[in-house]
């Protein structure tokens, strides 16, 4: 496609070294005249910013002076105003592709300056995507993914905003908490568990996180896995002669990521998420869903899951989840017996 000699504004010519300063001021001057797209560019404009990403990484490693270009002239801009033309799907896998490899491939916290300045980064990922098309879907989950794991003291400035208290990161992501699809459910917990890590060192984020996301994200996590638990009742009771085993293995072995995922939350020892999570497990599902139906059996109207199944659950919770007053309360119930405790809680599932 680069095979010939070409000339564009300025007399910027193809140079024979493509990772070099001189060939990042090609592809810049092939992007400034091909600020449209069309059927006939759009290829020409993908594998300009496959080059551009190539030049970006080795540049990182090599001349800092290919980042100072990249900033000077704003590439990043051109890569939003891409996206911005709606160029239908090909476009936009390949750019979210090509970002991805980016982000990843990039070591030095400075050239990730470059990269994250303009707060064009924030509006690829507020952008509205297709996400019913899943390559969209997975890539642009991937691209949150890496991006979270740059996450610091010092970059995480550059996705929340004190100041208007914003934070698309996060927001975007937990979002896709109950995708169908357990890559992208994988992902959003990896990104949310990066995100409290970092936030630990920061009041502001903290409160913002605190106040505006966790109660509904908590409480959209706990009816999910309710919900999960309900049919991993069902498929027991409905296959007594065994016939489903792959899904109820399927389910179990859900049951357990979520339980990890909670554990994983509560050991990063923040206390303000910790007692909202807590909470909620305690008040919304534990007790009204696990403790009630294996203490009242014999209330058939009110229980939710089969007794066997609510004791193998509650094995599998004492045996992951570490959190002690988590999980001394929830032992205080099961040993006293209060059944006192169930009658405002019973029906919040």
């Amino acid at each position: 496609m680069f095979g010939r000699s070409r000339s564009w504004g300025g007399g910027q010519g193809k140079t024979k070294n493509i990772h070099s300063l001189d060939h990042l001021k090609y592809m810049y001057h092939v992007l400034t005249k091909n600020t449209t797209v069309t059927d006939s560019n759009r290829n020409l404009l993908v594998e300009t910013i496959r080059s551009i990403t190539e030049i970006l990484i080795w540049g990182d490693q090599n001349d800092s002076s290919v980042f100072d270009f990249f900033l000077e002239k704003n590439m990043f801009a051109f890569f939003l105003n891409i996206l911005r033309q709606k160029s239908g799907r090909y476009v936009c896998v390949q750019l979210l592709q090509t970002l991805n490899i980016l982000f990843e491939n990039i070591s030095h916290e400075t050239s990730l300056y470059y990269l994250l300045s303009n707060n064009h980064v924030n509006s690829i990922i507020v952008h509205k995507f297709d996400f019913s098309d899943e390559e969209i879907m997975a890539y642009y989950i991937s691209f949150l993914k890496t991006l979270s794991l740059k996450l610091n003291n010092h970059t995480v400035h550059f996705f929340y905003n004190e100041h208007t208290n914003d934070f698309a990161l996060y927001t975007e992501a937990i979002k896709f908490f109950n995708h169908p699809e357990s890559m992208v459910r994988i992902a959003v917990r990896t990104i949310t568990l990066n995100v409290y890590k970092v936030s630990l060192d920061n009041q502001h984020m903290l409160h913002y996180i605190r106040d505006k996301t966790a109660v509904p994200y908590f409480s959209n996590l706990v009816w999910f896995i309710g919900s999960h638990v309900i049919e991993l009742d069902k498929c027991v009771q409905t296959d007594q002669e065994h016939r489903n085993r792959g899904k109820l293995s399927d389910l179990v072995a859900e049951h357990l990521d979520h339980l990890h995922y909670l554990n994983d939350i509560l050991t990063i020892n923040c206390e303000f998420l910790n007692d909202v999570l807590t909470d909620h497990l305690l008040n919304r599902l534990f007790l009204p869903l696990y403790v009630f139906s294996l203490v009242c059996p014999e209330q058939s109207e009110d229980r939710k899951i089969n007794p066997q199944v609510s004791l193998n659950l509650l094995s599998q919770v004492f045996l992951i989840i570490h959190y002690q007053p988590l999980v001394n309360s929830l032992a205080e119930v099961i040993f006293n017996g209060d059944l006192s405790v169930f009658t405002q809680h019973k029906n919040t599932v």
